[in-house]
């Protein structure tokens, strides 16, 4: 429940923008590990790390000023797929720092680092590929989205890391040329 709160006052009550903060700058965020959050082994849920992340990407969103901005046109974030790879447990009341960054986008959707920090040590790393929806439900252009929030950002997308790429690939989330299946 913990989690979700945050997640609820990180979009619905969003921090101030981050002046002069670009599309492919990171965006940390720091949180702290609660009860709620251990499974019965003591260590963070798998799925708790889900929900940190959201947290993270909302807070994202809140330091290129884009709430109000998303909110205007009618446009919410979705995850498409997910992945992560874990190094080291996260313990009760440890200070987690999240660091999010775009990696990049296609046609289809924008690809998502979060990186997750404690001790620093490195303990966690998920890949998101996301997608905007409009209100009615339809898919926005990821290509709209970077306009919007990018502001005087890049138009093209940075290269994918090559296992980013593949991973998007494999899961089936990446752009298809038309005519492939």
């Amino acid at each position: 429940m913990t989690r979700m709160i945050q997640l609820a006052k990180a979009s619905l009550l969003p921090r101030k923008p981050v002046p002069g903060r670009g599309l492919l700058d990171a965006s940390t965020t720091v949180l702290r590990v609660h009860p709620g959050d251990m499974d019965l082994y003591l260590h963070v849920n798998n799925g708790s790390y889900l929900q940190m992340m959201d947290v993270a990407r909302s807070n994202l969103i809140a330091d290129l000023g884009g709430y109000p901005l998303l909110k205007t046109q009618g446009w919410y974030p979705v995850v498409a797929a997910s992945t992560m790879t874990y190094k080291r447990s996260l313990q009760l009341f440890d200070r987690v720092e999240i660091s999010t960054r775009v990696l990049g986008w296609d046609a289809r959707v924008v690809y998502i680092e979060q990186v997750f920090t404690c001790r620093d040590s490195f303990a966690a790393r998920g890949w998101v590929a996301g997608r905007f929806l409009g209100k009615d439900g339809s898919r926005i252009d990821p290509a709209d989205v970077v306009a919007l929030l990018g502001k005087h950002g890049p138009v093209q997308s940075p290269a994918l890391p090559d296992d980013v790429a593949a991973w998007a690939r494999s899961v089936d989330v990446a752009h298809r040329e038309a005519g492939r299946a």
